[in-house]
This record gives structure tokens, C-alpha cells and sequence, in this order.
């Protein structure tokens, strides 16, 4: 489980990684208005979050004393590098509490502003919100780049194309152990190697 957790999350960072450099340094603090956030805010948000849940989440409470959550909604960068370290250093708390979740501690307390949580809960949470901010990262990003955007997905009109590539690589490996049953999407078929 831990091992999914770990690809799914490197998924995401990489994202924002790829996001970022396709974005000069001033690009990263645009804003579309005044209550928009840039993204040197989103990732000041990001990288606070995970800095306070993920130290020493197993005996302390995710909401640190020490953090100033309405604070990371206030630019306090100046530099594209500077923006991109603290991303980097949140990211790196995160990754190495997700290395210390294992079968004994999946399902203990923990807590966040006092509520109590599984362990795996927790983890849940965070799937649900680094994400939600990634994509905000990207569709400003967009915005900014406009047509000099390089996609990160399957590219516009190219849906059937990717899908047949996929299927071809696929078909040519060793099925995935963390790889669904059900052969393609929409699909009843199930693979022979999950049959009784």
C-alpha cells in the first residue's frame, strides 16, 4: 500500500515539477486578480502543509504550533528558486514520513487539530488535496503560457491515438500487480491472470 501511495504522490509532484519549468521567474508569482493566488502562493501553502502534518506524524498533531497557515497566503518569495526549494523541502518531509508508514502503524492514530485519524486517513487526505492544488498550479500555468503550453496529459485530438499506444505496451509486458483487473476502461473483460 505504501509503495502505491509513494507512485501516486511522485505522479503528482512531477506535475508541478514539469509546470514549473516551463515558467520564467516572474510568471510564478502572476495573478489573475487580487484574490487569486499565484502560484509562489499555492506551493507556499503546499510545502506548509506538508512541513506541519508529516513532522513527526506519529507523535505529534498535523497542525503544528510553529505554523502560520494564513501566513502562507502571503508572497514572502522573491526568487523562482526560492519558490521551488521550499517545494522541494515539503515534499521531501512528506516522502519520508510516507516511508515510515508500515503494516504495524497503517491503521494507528493520528491526529489533526486534535480530530483522530488512521494513519492511512490521513494519507487519504492529503491525496485529495495536494492534487486539488497541483491542478491549480497547472491551470494557471495555462493561462499564462496560453499557446506556448506544453501539455502534460494526452494531448488535444490525440485520445485514440495515446489509447492504442497504451494498449499495445501493455499487452507486451507482465501484467502489473498494482494494475487493475479489468482489461480497459468500460470494459467487462477480466485478465486471465485474475481469474479463480
Amino acid at each position: 500500500m505504501k509503495d502505491l501511495f509513494v507512485k501516486r504522490f511522485e505522479y503528482y509532484k512531477s506535475l508541478g515539477d514539469k509546470t514549473f519549468e516551463q515558467l520564467t521567474d516572474e510568471q510564478m508569482f502572476w495573478q489573475y486578480n487580487e484574490e487569486s493566488n499565484s502560484i509562489a502562493i499555492i506551493v507556499k501553502h503546499l510545502a506548509g502543509n506538508m512541513l506541519s502534518r508529516w513532522t513527526n506524524f506519529l507523535t505529534e498533531d498535523g497542525e503544528k504550533s510553529w505554523r502560520n497557515r494564513d501566513g502562507e497566503f502571503v508572497n514572502t518569495f522573491t526568487t523562482k528558486e526560492e519558490i521551488v526549494e521550499y517545494w522541494e523541502k515539503g515534499w521531501a518531509c512528506f516522502f519520508d514520513a510516507l516511508e515510515k508508514i508500515n503494516d504495524d502503524n497503517m491503521y494507528s492514530t493520528t491526529y489533526i487539530r486534535g480530530e483522530a485519524h488512521p494513519v492511512i486517513d490521513a494519507v487519504l487526505r492529503q491525496l485529495a488535496h495536494y492534487p486539488y492544488h497541483i491542478g491549480q498550479i497547472i491551470y494557471i500555468a495555462k493561462m499564462i503560457k496560453n499557446e506556448g503550453w506544453s501539455t502534460l496529459s494526452i494531448a488535444r485530438n490525440r485520445s485514440q491515438q495515446f489509447n492504442k499506444e497504451m494498449k499495445t505496451k501493455f499487452s507486451s509486458q507482465d501484467p502489473d500487480p498494482n494494475s487493475s483487473p479489468v482489461c480497459f476502461q468500460n470494459s467487462p473483460e477480466v485478465r486471465d491472470e485474475y481469474k479463480q
